[in-house]
Order: C-alpha cells, then sequence, then structure tokens
C-alpha cells in the first residue's frame, strides 16, 4: 500500500501546509509506513490534485490518497481516482466548508492523521453532473448563489467557515429571488418558480445546511430537495429550519411546510430554466459556475474513500444492518 497526501495550501484562511506535512510525516512514522512507501505534495494550481492523483492511480498499486483542503480539493482527488480500483481517497479537512464529512462523522475525526491511516475503504454513489463529477450535493438558485458570495470572505479573519455562507445568504436574500424551474426527474415533469434545490447524495452543503437528512451516500438514489419562491419574512423561517434539517419529520417534509417543497428520490434528473432570463448559478461540491442546464445521475458504487477508523467502524456497521 502507498500513501499520498496533497496539501492545498490555497484552502481556508491561512496556508496552513507546514503544519500538515509535519503532522502527516509523524503519523506515517508512528503506523511504521517506510519512507519508500509515501509521498506529500502540496498543490500549485486548480485542478492539481486530480492531476496528480491520476498519476498516483495509474501505477496500478494500491494506494490511498488523502486530500488536506477543502470540498473542490477532495473532489478533484476523487475525480481524478475514480476510474482506477485500486485507489481510494480520504479528506483531511482543511478548507472554508469541508461539507462532504458531515455526513460520516465530525471534523476532529477527519484531523486526526493516525485514525486516518488506521481507516478502511468502502463504495459511494457519485454523482454525473454538468459541472462534472460529484460526491455530495449539486445545487442550482439561491443556495448556489450563496455558495459563490461566500467565497468572497474566505480570508476574512472575521467571516469564515459557516459565517460566510450565513453573511453571503444574508445578502442573496436583499437581491432579486426565485426562477422558473422545470424539472424532468424520473419521467415525471414539473414546473415551479423556485429558490432554490439541492439534488443531494450526501446529507450536507453551503457550509453545514442540512438539506436531505435521510440521503444515503450508498443507496443508489439520489434525493432531491427543492425550496418554491416566497417572501422574504418566510424565506427566513424556513432557511432556519432548512439548515438544521428541519424541514423533515420521518422520513418526509413536515407537513405544515409541504406546499413550500419538493421532495423525490431520483436517479436522472435535468433542469431547465425556462423563464428566458439567461443562466443560474450552479454549485457542484463547493465549485460554482453559470448553467443553462443542469443534468445529473447517479453512478452508484463508482466512488471508493477511505473513511477514518471510528466513521468506517460506524458506517459500516450501519451498511451491515441496511443489508439485513
Amino acid at each position: 500500500m502507498r500513501y499520498l497526501f496533497l496539501l492545498n495550501p490555497a484552502a481556508g484562511r491561512q496556508d496552513r501546509t507546514a503544519l500538515l506535512d509535519r503532522a502527516a510525516r509523524a503519523a506515517l512514522d508512528r503506523a511504521g509506513v517506510p519512507a519508500s512507501g509515501w509521498e506529500i505534495r502540496r498543490t500549485e494550481y486548480k485542478g492539481h490534485a486530480r492531476e496528480l492523483a491520476a498519476q498516483a492511480a495509474q501505477s496500478g498499486e494500491p494506494v490511498r490518497i488523502f486530500a488536506a483542503g477543502g470540498d473542490g480539493t477532495f473532489n478533484e482527488a476523487l475525480t481524478g481516482a475514480s476510474p482506477y480500483p485500486n485507489a481510494a481517497v480520504g479528506c483531511i479537512p482543511a478548507g472554508s466548508g469541508n461539507d462532504f464529512l458531515r455526513t460520516f462523522g465530525v471534523k476532529e475525526e477527519f484531523l486526526d492523521l493516525d485514525a486516518q491511516l488506521a481507516g478502511g475503504t468502502v463504495t459511494i454513489d457519485l454523482m454525473d453532473t454538468s459541472l462534472g463529477l460529484s460526491a455530495a450535493v449539486c445545487a442550482a438558485g439561491l443556495d448556489a448563489q450563496v455558495a459563490s458570495g461566500a467565497a468572497a470572505y474566505r480570508h476574512n479573519p472575521l467571516f469564515h467557515g459557516e459565517a460566510a455562507y450565513l453573511l453571503s445568504a444574508l445578502r442573496q436574500i436583499c437581491g432579486p429571488l426565485g426562477r422558473r424551474f422545470r424539472f424532468e426527474a424520473d419521467g415525471e415533469v414539473l414546473e415551479e418558480d423556485i429558490l432554490l434545490c439541492a439534488v443531494c447524495n450526501t446529507r450536507d452543503y453551503g457550509g453545514g445546511f442540512r438539506a436531505a437528512p435521510l440521503a444515503r451516500p450508498d443507496d443508489g438514489w439520489l434525493d432531491l430537495v427543492a425550496v418554491k419562491k416566497t417572501g422574504r419574512l418566510k424565506i427566513l423561517s424556513l432557511l432556519g429550519r432548512y439548515k438544521q434539517g428541519r424541514h423533515f419529520e420521518g422520513d418526509a417534509i413536515a407537513p405544515e411546510l409541504a406546499r413550500w417543497f419538493i421532495c423525490r428520490r431520483v436517479k436522472e434528473l435535468a433542469i431547465t430554466f425556462p423563464d428566458g432570463r439567461g443562466p443560474v448559478i450552479a454549485t457542484a461540491d463547493g465549485e460554482c459556475a453559470p448553467v443553462d442546464k443542469l443534468e445529473i445521475s447517479v453512478r452508484p458504487g463508482a466512488g471508493r474513500i477511505v473513511l477514518p477508523r471510528g466513521p468506517y467502524e460506524r458506517f459500516t456497521a450501519a451498511r451491515a444492518a441496511a443489508a439485513r
């Protein structure tokens, strides 16, 4: 087994690569991994993590790749490694969001490099989207605008992480709201005025908004959750519950909120915007871009990820229980 650590100096508020380099070397030494069995690289430009992950996986030798950065860095490494069954990718949270890991555990567990090296590999579903491969959430509308706006606060010492997303949300709510969305989902067609929508493989995005509390990244389904356009005062109360995942009760949208939400489990989805007002901002795993059409489909079991020991044990136990 070989180990590759990819450290992104642009992630988070400040460059933490020197600290992460020392921590990785110490953990590898404690684990008894010989110097010939590991490599630590710093990424130098956007897309570099994808290139380095693909290069490491192409040898055919079993390799675990640990991406230290935000969701974008992890996504790059996973994209580069995904065609190779000998490679698996782990997440070391060093970015502003790191929403992907929330489905499996807490940040502290993923920062424990001893637990990372002692962890295990699991398969998860991935999403093919118009923005590229995604492991977590692809969204469009207000939520994507918030993610795009939050990037402006990434290096601000007062507003970072979840605070950046919340401040961006407040600014976006003061602007124009809502677009006409047309959903074509597994043969069903819906058309509504929509505030925001998220297609979820995992539960969280946008700095901790729990859009799909029931989403499982290994069940072969995607969870579509959309919020219909409404007034600004109502938006604030809806987003409060949406952030905490309290828009669900049991396995369905809370009855008193049903008029404002669309919820479906889908395998393929196309979203267009028939109001003629041009592109809509979309985001996949934290990366944002304008789109005229958003196409998303699930790829069951296409991803191989590394989980630290605690999250790995919980996830495999839950998977075994669900199979019984």
